[in-house]
């Protein structure tokens, strides 16, 4: 049967379609609900990781999508994003110092952990630190 080899064919495209169809591109920095999967290691915050020549650039919102802020980081320097209305902090450029164990972790790779510290007025402070797994060395030289 002719017909047997063509519905192969067609199967096989179809199922292509929908494997490229679950993997979406990560495209919409700076967007309420961009097209990426939310990373979010907390239930309160909505994480947005993008991935460009070699930079990683961290997007925070709230739960309701309102953009707080965006780190750029790449062999461990870090840059913050001018997006979004939280006041962002990174060892590069410590503009809000607060104790790395104060607030909730929402973000946290092999590279970078992110820390969201809400503040009384209603405002969000970002800290954006290079990830370290030795409390001694992560003591002396993130403080």
């Amino acid at each position: 049967m002719r017909t047997m080899p063509l519905l192969s064919g067609l199967l096989a495209v179809a199922l292509s379609g929908a494997a490229m169809a679950a993997q979406p591109s990560a495209t919409g920095l700076g967007q309420a609900w961009p097209n990426a999967q939310d990373v979010s290691a907390s239930p309160h915050w909505h994480v947005y990781v993008f991935n460009r020549d070699g930079v990683r650039y961290v997007q925070v919102n709230d739960i309701n999508g309102r953009v707080h802020g965006a780190v750029a980081t790449a062999n461990g320097t870090f840059l913050v994003l001018p997006i979004g209305d939280a006041d962002v902090s990174t060892p590069d450029d410590p503009a809000t110092p607060a104790a790395p164990d104060s607030g909730e972790t929402v973000y946290h790779d092999d590279a970078v952990q992110v820390i969201a510290t809400p503040q009384a007025n209603g405002a969000v402070m970002l800290r954006a630190l290079p990830t370290c797994n030795d409390p001694v060395e992560c003591n002396t030289h993130f403080q």
